[in-house]
């Protein structure tokens, strides 16, 4: 009878992993979309999947696999980057215990750093003057129907402008990605 019982599990955590391994791909969009590197999302994809094999007692049978395993890589995802943050912060030891988050050197500014701002001002630059005049007033801090307004466009001509803006940068600035 145990043997019959033993059979039965081995069975069906072969069939979990059959099925967790089917959705490695989708899986593994979905951690590069949160990492937005190569190696960063192959080792969120490791890391959950093994999770997911630890805990293969919480996954309840005929329910949503998917949406399980994509829940367990967010969770991860989100836990290292606030483990990354607080590694990052830098704890004051004097009286007042300020807390400094450290952004890796983020007031020394380094060569690569000046030609990065230089490109995207070039960038930026060569826009027309009517895009350049709405993202001034958006980095302002307006918001699309106040450009709008001040404008005398629609919010939709404001819109289509600033998506064409972010693809342009997109576009031109990929090495900067």
């Amino acid at each position: 009878m145990n043997n019959t019982k033993s059979a039965e599990m081995n069975r069906s955590d072969d069939l979990f992993v059959m099925r967790i391994l089917k959705l490695q791909d989708e899986l593994y969009i979905y951690a590069y979309s949160l990492t937005i590197n190569i190696e960063d999302a192959k080792d969120l994809l490791q890391e959950t999947l093994l999770k997911a094999l630890d805990n293969r007692d919480k996954y309840v049978d005929n329910t949503n696999l998917k949406g399980w395993m994509l829940t367990i890589m967010k969770h991860i995802f989100i836990n290292n980057y606030r483990r990354a943050s607080y590694t990052k912060t830098i704890i004051d030891q004097t009286e007042e215990l300020y807390y400094l988050n450290h952004l890796q050197d983020a007031d020394i500014e380094t060569p690569e750093s000046l030609l990065a701002v230089q490109d995207i001002k070039h960038t930026i630059a060569s826009f027309p003057k009517d895009y350049k005049v709405i993202l001034s007033m958006l980095i302002a801090g307006l918001k699309y129907s106040e450009i709008a307004e001040r404008l005398n466009i629609s919010t939709g001509t404001v819109k289509s402008r600033i998506f064409y803006m972010h693809q342009r940068l997109h576009i031109l600035l990929k090495d900067y990605r």
